[in-house]
C-alpha cells in the first residue's frame, strides 16, 4: 500500500501551480490583439464589466473548457490502455486547477494560500490549515513556478495557441503526478460519459464530455467551499 500523501506534501506541490496558473489565465484572456474591441467579453473591456458576478465564472468554465477539454481528451484516444495511465487524471486535474484559480479571482481571492487551499479542498477533499497553505519561503518555489508557466511567464506577453495550451497543461499536469494518489478523488464526468471513454478512438468524444462536465462540477463545489459551506 502506498505512503498516505500529507498536508504538507501537497501544499508543496500545489503553491507553485497556484502561482504558475497566474500568467497562464492572463494569457487566456488575451487571445489576440484587443484593442478596440469593446463589444468582445474579455477581461478588461467595457462588456466585461456589465457582465455579473456568475456571468463572469460562466465564462470562464467556456473559456478554460475550450482551450483545454479537447487537450485533456487526447489521451483518451487510445481507449482503455490510456486511462489506465496517469496522463488522463493529470491533465483534468491541471484543467480543474486553473478554472478554480480564475473562479477565485473572479471573487477577488488573490492570495496564493487560499487559493491552495480552494483548490486542496475541491480537488482533493482535504481542508488545509491556513498557516500551512501559506507557505514560510516563497522565494524556494520561484524557479518551479517559472519552469511551469513557461513561455507564459511574468515576463512575456504570449497569446494563447493550442501547442502553447497543451505544452502547458501537460507540463503543470505532470507536477501534480507528484501527488498521484490524490488525483482520483477530482471531479469527474458522468458515469455513461467516462465509460464512452475507454472504447477505442471513440474515446476521445467521451472523455471530452467528461472533462466537460467535470469542469461543471468544480465549480459548483467551488461555489460551497467560497460560501464558506465547507462540509
Amino acid at each position: 500500500m502506498a505512503e498516505a500523501i500529507s498536508d504538507r506534501q501537497l501544499v508543496k506541490v500545489l503553491r507553485p501551480f497556484v502561482r504558475a496558473a497566474r500568467p497562464v489565465l492572463h494569457a487566456m484572456c488575451r487571445p489576440g490583439r484587443i484593442e478596440g474591441l469593446a463589444t468582445v467579453k474579455l477581461p478588461g473591456t467595457a462588456a466585461w464589466d456589465a457582465m455579473s458576478a456568475q456571468q463572469h465564472v460562466d465564462w470562464w468554465i467556456s473559456r478554460v473548457g475550450r482551450l483545454t477539454s479537447l487537450v485533456t481528451a487526447i489521451p483518451g484516444i487510445g481507449g482503455v490502455l490510456a486511462d489506465r495511465l496517469p496522463v488522463q487524471d493529470a491533465l483534468g486535474a491541471s484543467a480543474q486547477g486553473l478554472l478554480l484559480c480564475a473562479i477565485a479571482g473572479e471573487h477577488g481571492i488573490d492570495d496564493v494560500g487560499e487559493r491552495v487551499r480552494l483548490v486542496a479542498w475541491v480537488l482533493f477533499q482535504r481542508d488545509i490549515d491556513p498557516a500551512l497553505a501559506a507557505g514560510k519561503h516563497g522565494e524556494t518555489e520561484d524557479a518551479e513556478t517559472a519552469e511551469l508557466a513557461g513561455e507564459f511567464g511574468e515576463q512575456h506577453e504570449r497569446r494563447i495557441t493550442p501547442k502553447g495550451v497543451a505544452t502547458t497543461l501537460w507540463r503543470m499536469g505532470r507536477s501534480l503526478l507528484a501527488v498521484s494518489g490524490e488525483l482520483e478523488k477530482r471531479p469527474r464526468g458522468r458515469f455513461y460519459q467516462r465509460a464512452i471513454g475507454m472504447l477505442p478512438v471513440v474515446g476521445m468524444a467521451g472523455d471530452y464530455l467528461a472533462e466537460r462536465s467535470g469542469l461543471k462540477r468544480v465549480a459548483k463545489r467551488a461555489d460551497v467551499w467560497l460560501s464558506g459551506a465547507r462540509t
